[in-house]
């Protein structure tokens, strides 16, 4: 598998451009938030991120499909979780703990993300508090919606 490559700072995309996959935010926010991202672009059948890697950053889906598997307990076979689209978050938990990703992300297709790094977060923290509480309320947001989510279907094979 091929790996996702860093290509500039968030350089090409305007706030404005960017209000579709982050309507939890204001214009202005996002333009105080714009110069904590980076964007990333992956070709189709990149890897984002790999299971059992340690991650330090989390990306939003600007364009583009990703597909999360997790490996089962045959080695090298995998169970496709999710297909996540525009507006869609990924690698969330890793930057918050920065532990093992929990999942295997590939490109479906040519995908944009904007990352955001543990580095990053932490720096938005201290230049900007209101701002990160509302990242990352919308982060335990997202992480409850996929918990319930799992909850219900794991109790649907109970």
């Amino acid at each position: 598998m091929k790996k996702a490559v860093l290509v500039e700072p968030c350089g090409g995309c305007s706030a404005e451009q960017l209000q579709v996959d982050f309507s939890f935010l204001t214009v202005a926010e996002l333009q105080d938030l714009h110069p904590f991202l980076e964007k990333r672009v992956c070709a189709q059948g990149e890897t984002l991120m790999r299971e059992g890697d340690v991650g330090d950053f989390m990306g939003f889906l600007v364009s583009g499909k990703l597909a999360v598997k997790k490996e089962t307990t045959f080695p090298g076979k995998y169970i496709l979780v999710a297909v996540l689209e525009r507006g869609s978050m990924v690698g969330e938990i890793s930057v918050v703990e920065r532990g093992r990703r929990t999942a295997t992300v590939i490109a479906t297709e040519e995908s944009l993300l904007m990352i955001l790094t543990a580095d990053s977060l932490d720096r938005l923290v201290v230049a900007n508090p209101a701002l990160a509480i509302k990242l990352l309320r919308r982060v335990i947001h997202v992480l409850g919606s996929r918990l319930r989510k799992a909850s219900d279907r794991l109790s649907l094979l109970l």
